[in-house]
């Protein structure tokens, strides 16, 4: 398996699955890992239904893996010197594995490499470029329906998968799990950098605020998170003692209460649709004093929270966020940690309160 994640986070993803998953890492590069087969913790995680993949996939076991962007399963290498050797090289791997197989529908062709690698992007392209050419002489119709992105939000997916790690070496798989993050559009009204996190943790919930859901964003300041909920029509109290900016400033959809985010608390009987929470604190000081109290005393149905691990052992915390005490495990055990395309160092949690 070669599992992707953002560039400079290859060493913690590969802490993550010898340490957490016990999982033999035998590669690495800037922004992969490469594990030794699929047993383990991590697998076998895809079957095919009754052996028709025209029928899609469905997880055995889902790769719960934190640094983790996408999972290639059962790789294969190539290796070509020139563009147009390459491009020969996928297609015949491609087109070997396309027997016995109807695509009916549109698959993803996704072809990625690490954006460091000077110059790598382009080889990439041209590559990819001849390879469509290659397809569409073999293949026209199976072309045609080749969607250049990962499928949106988390789960199993069948296509082609190209992962560059050199300028003359690639991966190639047919089968891959999607752990869900993806770059977002902006909004000129955003007030800030962090409202591309929020939007992508929805990618990776599942779901968002909608219309007539109430909204808790403690930390609001300057209002990135609480504008996104306020843009669909949900009602937000935003909670800080500093400024809202942007869009979020007079918007009518928040209730801006200059109070201290560890201090507040839903009046009696009130729950939150939604708990946001994105503060520059200490990760634990967070998980103690609102995490906790806020998923045991059902204050609120749905959460994203952004915990900083800047100063922290990153993969200790890790550990305890998905420990049997942990408020998370306790109170919403659906709960997905994520690093997701828009954090820094930070983990984004997201989840669903069980009823009490």
């Amino acid at each position: 398996m070669l599992l992707t994640c953002q560039a400079g986070f290859e060493d913690l993803l590969a802490r993550e699955l010898t340490e957490l998953q016990g999982t033999a890492v035998t590669e690495k590069g800037p922004g992969w890992v490469r594990v030794d087969g699929r047993a383990g913790p991590l697998g076998p995680p895809l079957e095919a239904n009754s052996g028709a993949p025209e029928r899609g996939l469905k997880p055995r076991a889902t790769p719960d893996v934190t640094f983790a962007q996408l999972s290639l399963f059962d790789p294969v290498e190539v290796r070509g010197e020139s563009v147009n050797a390459l491009a020969a090289r996928v297609a015949e791997f491609f087109l070997a594995s396309l027997r016995g197989e109807r695509i009916a529908a549109a698959w993803p062709s996704v072809w990625l490499g690490p954006q460091e690698t000077v110059g790598l992007g382009r080889r990439l392209s041209a590559v990819e470029a001849a390879f469509g050419e290659l397809l569409k002489k073999k293949l026209s119709r199976v072309a045609k329906l080749a969607v250049a992105d990962v499928p949106r939000g988390a789960g199993p997916a069948r296509g082609l998968f190209v992962f560059f790690t050199d300028f003359g070496r690639a991966v190639v798989a047919r089968e891959a799990f999607v752990h869900g993050q993806r770059r977002m559009a902006d909004d000129d009204l955003a007030p800030s950098r962090s409202y591309l996190k929020v939007e992508e943790a929805y990618v990776v919930l599942g779901r968002e605020p909608a219309a007539g859901e109430t909204v808790c964003d403690l930390g609001a300041a300057p209002g990135g998170w609480s504008y996104s909920a306020a843009k669909r029509g949900a009602r937000v109290v935003a909670i800080d003692n500093g400024p809202l900016k942007g869009g979020a400033l007079g918007h009518p959809q928040i209730a801006h209460l200059c109070d201290d985010a560890f201090k507040f608390a839903p009046r009696e009987g009130e729950t939150f649709d939604w708990l946001f929470s994105d503060l520059l604190e200490e990760p634990h000081h967070v998980m103690q004093h609102i995490v906790g109290p806020w998923l045991a005393r059902g204050w609120c149905r749905q959460f994203v929270v952004n915990l900083k691990f800047g100063r922290v052992d990153a993969i200790a915390l890790l550990r305890e966020l998905r420990a049997p005490d942990s408020p998370f495990t306790r109170h919403a055990p659906g709960a997905r940690v994520c690093h997701l395309y828009h954090d820094r160092e930070e983990f984004t949690v997201v989840g669903e309160v069980t009823a009490r």
